[in-house]
Order: C-alpha cells, then structure tokens, then sequence
C-alpha cells in the first residue's frame, strides 16, 4: 500500500508538521491528522496479525551515535502504548510496535521530537526528499568549511614562517582578525549540528558524541578570541583558528562520506520497498477502458495493464499476452523468467518484454514482495550482541572522556592557559566512540544487504555471528536436497503384457494427471517415446482415483477390435506386487480378456539438486560435520546421502526426532546450522544454533529461520556461511581499531602532543576507516560469483562454482 499524492506532497513540503505534542488534548495541524488516519498506517507499517498491535517504520534525524539511539528508545517506551522500540544507529531508522487503542502516530512521533530529534515516515517520496536535503545541507556545510579553512591557513602561514620582529605587532593583530572573521562561518554555520546536538544533550541532560565534540569547538573558538581581542591576556599567545578550522572540516569530511555509504545501504532499502508502482491502468468493468489510478486503490479481482518496464502492482496471474519478469529479488535468480499466458507473477517483479493485463489475486501484507520488505525492515533494525554490548559502552565512555579532558586541563593549567584548553580540547574530539558503535552494526548491516541481493533474506543479524561459528550442518532431504519434483530413476518392462509400446501408454495415460508423479512419467517418456505413437494411443472413460493414480480404457490402430482396462498408478492400485525395498514406484498395467499383468514399473527418486554433492564436498573440506535427518523411507534417506556423499544419515524421522538429535549434537559441544524446507521443520529450526529455510514455499512472514533462501540455488548456503566468516573477522578488525586507536590517542592527547586539527583528523578517519572496511563486504567474491555464473554456458556446472568458491581466500 502507498501514500496517496496529494498526502505525499502535504508531508513532504512541511517537514517539520509532523510532530504533535503527546498531550491528546493539544491541537494538531492537518499534516499529523493524516497520519494519524488508519487509512494511512498500511504506507509505512503493518498490523501485526491476531493481536491488533502496529508495527510501524519511521526515519530519523538529528541522530549521529549509539547514544541518540539510546535516547530515542528511552523517550519512545516512555509513551503510553508504546510497546517495543528499536532504533538503529546504523541505519538512522526505527521501528515502532504500539497499540492504537492507547496511542496515535503523532502522539509518539511528538515523543520523539520533544527529545530534541524529528521522525518521518518511511515511506519512498518521503525518504528520498530527506535524504536529498540532508546530504545538501552537509555538503554546504562541509564546502563553507573548507574554504575558510584554506583562507585561515593563508593567515596563519606568515605567523609560521616569520622569524622573531618580521611582523609587525599590527600585522600580527591584522592577521588574527581576519581569521577570526572568517571562522564565525564556520562556527555559527558549519558547526551548526554539533551545537544544536550538544543544546540538545544538555537540555536533556544527557551525553552523545556530538556533547564533547561541541565543547572542544567552543572551546577553541573561544579561547582563540580571547587571544583576538587582548593580546597581552593569558591567552594571547597563540591563536587556534586554524586548528579549528580544519578539524571543523576533517569532521564534516568524515561525516559527509559517511552519509554517503550510509545512503547507499539506505539507498538499497529503499529501492526494494519502492518497487511498486505509485500508479497502474486499470480496466473500467463498465467501459471497458484502461485509466490510471492509484495502486492503493486496487481491489481483489480488477484487471490491469502492465507495461514493459513497470513493476507488477500485485500478485496475480496474466490473463491477455506472455512476457519476461525479473524476479531477482524474490527468488534470487538473475535471469528471465518466462510468464506465458496463465502464469503467475508477483508483486515488485519486474514486467521486461511486452504489455500483458493480470488479474489481481492478493495485494498488501499477503504478497510475498511485502513479506520480503517486512524482513528486511526488521533485520536493519536489529541489534547483534555486540552491537547491544557497545551501546552500553558508549554512554559511561563518553562521560570519561569529559572527565579525562577536565584532568587533562587542570594539570596543564599551570604551565599556560592556553595550552591547557587546546589539550582538553585534543582529548575531548579524539576519543570518540563512534567508530566502536559502528564496528558491528555496519558490517552486519553490510553483509546481510548483500546476502539479499544474492537470494537471502537475513531474518536475525544474530545469526550471522552464529553461523561463522559453526562446524556442524545438518539437512532435511525434501526439498532441501532434493527438488519438490520426481525423476524416473529406472524402467523395467515385461514383454508378456503383450502390448506394443508399453512407455508410449504410460505417457498417454500421465498426460491426463497433473500430479508429480504423471508429470515425471510425461517428462522420461517423452524423450524416449515418439510423439507419434503416443498420440495412436485413444483413451476413453478416463478416471484419476486421488492419491492412487489414473485408470482407463485404451484402444490402439494396431488392434482396433480390442479394448484395454489400463492403470498407472501405485502397485497396490495396478493390483502388482510392491516392491520389498520400499521404494517409490509407479506401476503400468493392463487387463486383457479377464486377465490383468505388469506392463511397466517406473522407480522414481526425487530429483536431487545437481548442486548438493558439491556443496556437501565444500562444506567437508572445510572440516565442518554433515548429517542428513528425513522423515522419509530410511532406504531411501541412505540412498540419496550415499549420492550425495554423506556418511551420517537418518531416515523415518519425525519432528521430535530431528529435534532430539539436535539435542545430542549440541550436548557433544557441535554449533549446528540446520537446512530445512520450512514447512514441517519448524521445532528443529528453532532449536539450531542457526537455521536456515530452504524452498519457494516458505511462509516467510512466519518462518523460524534465521536466514530465508529464497530461490533454488543450495549453494547460498555454502556462500553465506563464508560470508558470515568474512563478516566476523570484518567486525573483529573494527573492534581491534578502534581499541588500537584509543590506546594510542588517548595518551598522546593527554599527554600534549596531538594538536587538535590532528585529533579532528584522527577522530574523522576511525570512523571512516570502520565504515569503509565494512562497505568491502557488499562486494564478497563468495556472492559475486553467484552473478558472474549465472548465463547460460556456466549455469549447468554448480560444482565447479562450488568448488572454486572453497579454494576461494577470504
């Protein structure tokens, strides 16, 4: 569901109309009426089923750090009705579970405002009009900066270079006052957010980055101009405007290119939860015409037209014409899909080659693109351990650091003023936290969006710590390893029957079931059998027994005076001898004068993924423990783990069973991933370490899987886990930065020996640094390779990709 335009545009043109007081008795503009109408709720949430609750998605801003978050979720659980919060720093998004029996929309959102941030919807037009006037006020700010810092640099130069009596007091005081005069820019513009932050934190009384960051500017600016105007005071002799300036434009530079790589994680969001169209054609039930309307204002059964290079607006199935879809983000394939006429397609699929009309047959939450958009939106906001653990830091360290800068001054104090207040001021910018809340959250962030670009949905960023740790895999067999499909395994006639053709009927008579066992018959027959003799072939009475299989009469030319009684089926229900191994069979038989005999028995095995033997190669080079648990036939079980090369396999397994071996693995000290099919593997997926659901048909929106995979391709489990490896040792890298860097900086500052145009550079690069190290995980050789492998000369080979990506370094 989307917005209408006219609300859009409402929102968009006055921002900051969207607060409300909490009071429910205080007045509210028309802006905040509109969201607090439930028509309007569905755009940027959704109702949680059977419990009347909303889950709702907001943006915001003002937020730099671990701290805002903090602050956010405490000012929005305060609220009546308000009933989960989770603000990611990361992200700069939030995500808010609340009862509309106690509060509205406006009522948390004024929550917010009143801690000194705003909130805005996250619906498309809404995001992309913020994030555009954000990054434009950052890169004003951050060119204001940099060009009074060059200026103050050219005054400062002579100060640097002149010997004792080459300037001239004058000169010297001339000098000073230029810098002074082209720093107030700088102050009451460029360093705007930091102040407005920092008045924030105290009117709150509170502390985030920016508190400390704020002071040190201050401070500065403060002491320099008091250098400015009395010379000969105790801060006269140096002036800092350089040192300002430039740390003022190291900051900015940092914060500048993090907005940048934090849009493009946002970017990618967003370009998934705007797929649908903002409007459709839709055929007039009374003219018959096509008129462009809104897509919220689509209803089950219309039709609509869908022209190339527009997303489908619905599920539904195509009624008039044939094309292609792009259906990468749903099913992690890169490739065409074919949708002839009475095909189905899906909502935020991607219509590529000609105009076809659909009939709309599920819209809203119920289609698999809004259950997609709904994971994803949980994962961002989720809080990995480490992530909970550095949060907590944040705020007890900040305050340190305050504490360490005031140390700092009175022991310099002394010596000189005006050195004492430029090593707080060092000590103040250059220990930062930062670059500690951002190590874990970015990079799971990172991953988990390339992971979905690749056709796996992350369900709980937790698992991906868990899944670098694990040396056990155990898999479901249906579906997993195996395809929902059958395949004839073997055939074996008898020429007693005294039928000609005995495959030729057998595929005659399949062509009249759709069942899976009929459609494997039809697809071996009909690369053995010519069409011409099947089509000889004249059924008459034609009955499909559910369950048991297809009767009927046959006739054929060569024999036109007689008629044969025919079954294809099981072998009880062709009246034949079942076989004693207790594999899966279908039988052809025939009755002639009073007399029925076997024709033909087809063995059938599910058709194994071409892939799995690779993947179960790949994942035992890397010494990691692989089972097979099936509820199916324990023959069967051994059969497909000896094709497929695993030496532990279980058969006639029930749920309780799977989830008590589980049990045993994990009491052996195993971290287990199990790999299931989602639809009756719910316990044993729950009890995993991690768990990944396998297949098409997962209900995502009530999987229990940590990681959804939602195309064909077995190898994504293999590739995630290296990805999940990669990511940890990413986060760990971070980790051992920032604590290198503190323990280097810290004492340095304090010490005296890191001005502060330097601890604004150090401050700005640790950020940076963790940020740019997680950007490296959007482009894993792992998951690139999923691409790169896809056209159709490599497509066929998934075990030389499989085993390319294990010899892979990462």
């Amino acid at each position: 569901m989307s917005i209408s335009n006219s609300n859009k545009q409402a929102i968009v043109q006055d921002f900051s109309s969207l607060q409300a007081p909490v009071s429910g008795a205080a007045e509210t503009d028309a802006h905040v009426t509109l969201l607090d109408d439930p028509e309007e709720w569905g755009s940027f949430g959704r109702e949680l089923p059977t419990t009347g609750l909303w889950e709702s998605f907001v943006v915001l801003d003002g937020m730099h750090c671990a701290a805002c978050a903090l602050s956010i979720e405490d000012a929005l659980k305060q609220v009546p009705g308000v009933l989960e919060v989770d603000v990611s720093a990361a992200t700069h998004r939030a995500r808010v579970v609340w009862n509309p029996a106690q509060v509205l929309p406006s009522q948390w959102m004024a929550a917010v405002r009143k801690a000194g941030y705003r909130s805005l919807p996250a619906m498309d037009a809404l995001m992309r009009e913020q994030r555009l006037r954000e990054s434009r006020r950052a890169l004003w700010r951050w060119l204001v900066a940099g060009f009074c810092m060059m200026q103050v640099m050219m005054y400062a130069w002579p100060a640097y270079q002149a010997t004792p009596g080459d300037l001239s007091q004058e000169m010297e005081t001339l000098l000073r006052w230029a810098s002074w005069v082209i720093s107030v820019p700088v102050m009451f513009f460029a360093c705007g957010p930091f102040f407005s932050s920092a008045l924030r934190d105290i009117r709150e009384r509170r502390v985030s980055m920016d508190l400390p960051v704020a002071l040190g500017m201050l401070i500065t600016f403060v002491v320099s101009t008091l250098g400015t105007f009395d010379p000969n005071g105790p801060f006269g002799a140096e002036v800092y405007f350089d040192s300002l300036t430039m740390f003022v434009f190291f900051l900015l530079s940092g914060r500048l290119l993090e907005l940048r790589l934090r849009d493009r994680t946002a970017g990618a969001l967003e370009a998934v939860a705007n797929r649908l169209p903002d409007s459709v054609e839709r055929k007039d039930a009374i003219t018959g015409e096509f008129v462009r309307v809104t897509t919220r204002r689509l209803k089950l059964g219309d039709t609509v037209r869908v022209l190339p290079g527009e997303a489908f607006p619905a599920d539904g199935r195509i009624i008039v014409g044939e094309t292609q879809a792009d259906e990468a983000l749903l099913t992690g394939e890169s490739r065409p899909v074919s949708k002839p006429l009475g095909a189905g397609v899906c909502a935020g699929s991607y219509n590529l080659r000609a105009a076809v009309e659909m009939r709309v047959e599920q819209m809203g939450d119920g289609t698999r693109f809004a259950q997609v958009v709904a994971l994803m939106e949980n994962a961002s906001l989720q809080k990995p351990r480490l992530a909970q653990l550095a949060d907590k830091v944040a705020r007890p360290f900040l305050i340190g650091v305050m504490l360490a800068a005031l140390a700092a001054a009175i022991w310099w104090w002394p010596t000189s003023p005006s050195h004492a207040a430029m090593v707080a001021v060092a000590v103040l910018i250059v220990t930062c936290p930062c670059a500690l809340s951002l190590a874990t959250p970015v990079s799971m962030l990172t991953a988990a969006g390339t992971l979905a670009r690749n056709g796996v949905l992350v369900r709980n960023l937790q698992g991906l710590e868990s899944l670098a740790l694990v040396d056990t895999v155990v898999f479901d067999k249906t579906g997993t390893l195996t395809r929902d499909g059958l395949s004839v395994l073997s055939t074996q006639e008898f020429a007693n029957a005294g039928v000609p053709w005995p495959l030729a009927l057998a595929v005659a008579l399949a062509r009249q079931s759709l069942h899976p066992v009929s459609r494997a018959v039809v697809g071996f027959g009909s690369e053995r059998a010519a069409s011409t003799e099947v089509d000889k072939w004249v059924l008459e009475s034609v009955q499909e027994v559910s369950g048991a299989g297809v009767m009927a009469v046959a006739r054929h030319p060569a024999f036109p005076d007689q008629t044969l009684n025919v079954k294809l089926g099981s072998a009880r229900f062709s009246d034949a001898a079942p076989r004693e191994d207790g594999m899966q069979e279908v039988v052809l038989s025939l009755e002639v004068q009073g007399v029925r005999s076997v024709a033909l028995r087809f063995e059938l095995c599910e058709d194994l993924r071409s892939e799995s033997t690779a993947v179960i190669a790949a994942l035992q080079r890397e010494r990691i423990h692989v089972e097979l648990l099936s509820g199916d036939n324990a023959a069967v079980v051994q059969r497909v783990a000896g094709q497929v090369g695993i030496a532990d396999a279980h058969g006639d397994c029930t749920p309780q069973d799977k989830l008590a071996r589980l049990r045993e693995l994990q009491a052996e000290g195993k971290h287990v991933a199990m790999v299931g099919d989602g639809l009756n593997d719910g316990p044993v997926l729950a009890g995993a370490h991690v768990s990944f659901a396998f297949g098409r048909s997962v209900p995502l929106a009530q999987s229990r899987a940590d990681f959804v995979v939602m195309g064909d391709q077995l190898e994504l489990v293999w590739q995630s886990l290296l990805l999940a490896r990669r990511t940890m040792r990413v986060v760990r890298q971070n980790l051992l930065w920032s604590a290198i860097y503190n323990a280097i900086c810290v004492p340095l500052a304090i010490a005296g020996y890191m001005p502060a145009w330097l601890a604004g550079l150090g401050m700005a690069a640790s950020s940076l640094l963790v940020v740019l190290n997680a950007a490296r995980l959007a482009r894993a050789p792992g998951l690139v390779a999923v691409r790169e492998t896809t056209s159709a000369s490599s497509f066929n080979r998934p075990a030389a990709r499989v085993a390319a990506l294990a010899t892979e370094s990462i």
